[in-house]
């Protein structure tokens, strides 16, 4: 048959896990990054981030709210998804996403961003008319008051909120590596350090898609970007991206060393199959080469158009590496057989529901839905009335 070599079995001829299966790690490693990076203002004080905190928080919950989108459009009856919330299976990671997505959509973030965006709900309820009057007044759910005895209680229980959201960001992601790393039968995924390595990444994707992101609203507004905001942001990205680094080839340095029965076909991937997706894209374009870019910065004093492009660059990059890095562990993964002696390819249709198609709209689609909610609740501040003050667990 074309695209197999060697010995494969039966069902290891057709990969079981598409594109869409590499998409929703991405996904919800946004979540992850962009969450960790508004708790590095709440929880941290660490003021130069102050700009993007709200943007971050209206990030995460774009790309959340699109999560399990790749899984439903997987499942071949998607219908039948609620069940796990009625026949909870403890021992099933897989059963026990929906309730780790549902704790940290309406327990963790929705109730954050109520929380910070309440004052702000209310005076908007009282000066909008039409139907985002009645929107806005939905959306105070009955909570009228915004005295400064109020607005302190959001503040403190904000504070506990994004403590706690802190770990939970953790699991979110952390249990898709879980996931993988628990599959002894496939020795490319066999890796204690796979939860953290995912961690990890996910916290580089989404500090530079907020970076990203707020140098791109900061244009379309026509309003000057906060040069000692995104030089800090950089500089975590920068830190975090080492670490992450590190980890990866800890991972690949024990698999080395190791050489159990299946480093000659891993070896035989990352040479041939996953050369260009692993070596080139993820290694070279989307790892040493914005770690390099991010580098120069930290050590040189650059002109501050020439640091704002290099972030872009950067960031982009980034984006690119990461999505590499879940391609090769999701396809590449499945690209051997469990014999270590056949190999196929993956294919990628275009118009299916596990297609190109789906997969292009799908990244798009929190895009849309950050846009309505930067509309509808605008994370820069409030010229007439003020900013809230940061709020600390003195308060």
């Amino acid at each position: 048959m074309n695209g197999v070599e060697g010995f494969m079995y039966p069902n290891e001829i057709a990969l079981q896990w598409s594109v869409l299966i590499v998409l929703y790690p991405y996904i919800t490693g946004l979540v992850a990054g962009a969450f960790i990076l508004a708790s590095l203002e709440r929880i941290f004080n660490v003021e130069a981030v102050k700009p993007t905190y709200r943007l971050a928080l209206l990030t995460a919950l774009a790309f959340l709210i699109v999560a399990p989108l790749p899984l439903q459009l997987h499942l071949g009856h998607p219908e039948r998804s609620p069940e796990m919330y009625f026949t909870p299976h403890a021992t099933s990671a897989m059963a026990m996403f929906g309730f780790v997505y549902l704790w940290y959509l309406m327990a963790v973030l929705v109730f954050e961003i109520w929380l910070d965006y309440r004052r702000d709900i209310v005076l908007l309820s009282q000066s909008t008319t039409g139907w985002l009057r009645r929107l806005y007044r939905i959306m105070t759910l009955g909570s009228q008051n915004i005295s400064p005895r109020s607005l302190a209680i959001d503040r403190k229980v904000g504070w506990i909120v994004t403590l706690v959201g802190i770990p939970s960001a953790f699991i979110l992601h952390g249990y898709v590596g879980f996931i993988f790393g628990s599959l002894k039968a496939n020795p490319w995924w066999n890796s204690p350090l796979m939860p953290v390595v995912f961690i990890f990444s996910a916290m580089v994707s989404g500090i530079a898609a907020v970076l990203l992101l707020y140098m791109g609203t900061a244009k379309w507004r026509k309003m000057p970007i906060d040069m000692p905001c995104v030089d800090t942001i950089a500089m975590y990205l920068f830190y975090i991206f080492i670490l992450d680094f590190s980890l990866e080839m800890l991972d690949l340095i024990h698999r080395v060393y190791e050489a159990d029965e299946s480093f000659r076909s891993l070896n035989f991937m990352v040479h041939t199959r996953l050369y260009f997706s692993q070596i080139v894209l993820q290694i070279f374009i989307g790892t040493l080469t914005p770690i390099i870019l991010l580098g120069i910065v930290q050590v040189t004093q650059l002109p501050a158009l020439i640091r704002k492009r290099i972030y872009v660059v950067a960031g982009c990059l980034v984006q690119i590496g990461i999505f590499a890095m879940r391609w090769n562990v999701v396809i590449g993964g499945q690209l051997f057989s469990k014999s270590f002696l056949g190999y196929t390819t993956y294919k990628m249709s275009l118009a299916t529901k596990e297609g190109l198609f789906v997969a292009i709209f799908l990244t798009i689609l929190p895009l849309c839905i950050l846009w309505v909610l930067l509309k509808l609740l605008p994370p820069w501040p409030d010229k007439e009335h003020g900013p809230l003050p940061a709020a600390t667990p003195a308060q």
